[in-house]
């Protein structure tokens, strides 16, 4: 009964909120988010607690601030993707300001493909739909397995409908990790949120000074493949949403492979974590995250299985 209600509910959102008019969707979304906030539920706490590590100065209050105000961009981000679906290209263009471009456009008419690699930071969705649209490249990604299953049918309708190939994480005969590097050695463009370890098998990062696991995937593919790694970064500046694609991470010559994929993993957390340092509000990761909070057992990982490590 829950998983129908959780499904229905996702269904009414896209539905409904794209007939509405902004504004009114604008204030829906804010008011939503104070009213959860308020609550102070175990994913706000959570939320709270991430923060604290991202500005270890702040006084409680000034995280309760920050926490509001990363709630209302959790919000913005559902709010955007229920419309996304009828946003048309001038709409969309409108929406993003993109820094960086030069790196994916060199990358792909070199024909070695690329594997943008991004943090949960703002509207990783509207960025790709941008992607699709405006430059033109289509590209893979990877999808957390969500329950029901008629949800997860859904994001995977959602997101094929605009423009992106997508392959579930888990629960397919595909192979996940062959299929992305197939993508890219035919020079196309593969895009990974590689953040969270959902695996529990990821590759140990310093991250704010304390360590974390994070997917090795997008450094295994480009070590793999001879692929660009670009790290992306996302947030929201008033009415629009900006985006950096930072310079390529290069695979280390020589020496050990998991030495070096291990390199390009901490190199990608330095950057995630310079860029949510500025933008902390639109970070949204409101899961317990380091290892330090999570249970013992999820502590110590075992080896990554094939395919598990890519992204979350």
């Amino acid at each position: 009964m829950r998983e129908k209600l959780v499904d229905g509910a996702y269904a009414a959102g896209w539905a409904t909120l794209k007939l509405l008019p902004e504004p009114v969707v604008r204030v829906l979304g804010d008011a939503l988010a104070d009213f959860t906030w308020r609550r102070q539920g175990k994913r706000v706490r959570q939320l709270e607690a991430n923060l604290g590590r991202v500005r270890p100065q702040a006084s409680y209050a000034e995280l309760r601030e920050l926490s509001r105000a990363g709630m209302r961009s959790y919000l913005r981000y559902w709010m955007e993707s229920f419309r996304l679906p009828v946003w048309n290209d001038r709409k969309i263009a409108d929406s993003m300001r993109v820094e960086g471009t030069e790196h994916l456009i060199e990358a792909m008419a070199a024909n070695r493909g690329a594997v943008l690699a991004l943090p949960h930071m703002g509207n990783w969705d509207l960025a790709g739909a941008w992607v699709v649209r405006h430059l033109g490249f289509g590209f893979t990604t990877v999808a957390e397995r969500l329950k029901p299953e008629a949800l997860f049918d859904r994001f995977v309708a959602y997101r094929e409908g605009l423009g992106m190939e997508v392959l579930a994480l888990t629960g397919s005969d595909i192979s996940v990790i062959a299929t992305l590097a197939r993508r890219l050695r035919e020079g196309k463009l593969v895009c990974l949120v590689g953040d969270r370890d959902l695996s529990e098998s990821g590759t140990p990062v310093e991250f704010f000074g304390e360590t974390t696991r994070m997917p090795a995937g997008p450094a295994a593919l480009a070590q793999r493949t001879g692929a660009a790694l670009l790290p992306v970064s996302l947030w929201y500046e008033g009415g629009v949403q900006a985006a950096r694609i930072h310079p390529p991470i290069e695979v280390p010559q020589g020496g050990d492979r998991n030495a070096a994929k291990a390199l390009m993993t901490q190199q990608l957390a330095d950057i995630w974590a310079g860029e949510i340092a500025r933008h902390p509000q639109d970070w949204h990761m409101l899961q317990k995250f380091w290892l330090a909070d999570l249970p013992p057992r999820a502590q110590q990982a075992p080896p990554a299985a094939a395919g598990e490590e890519v992204a979350s």
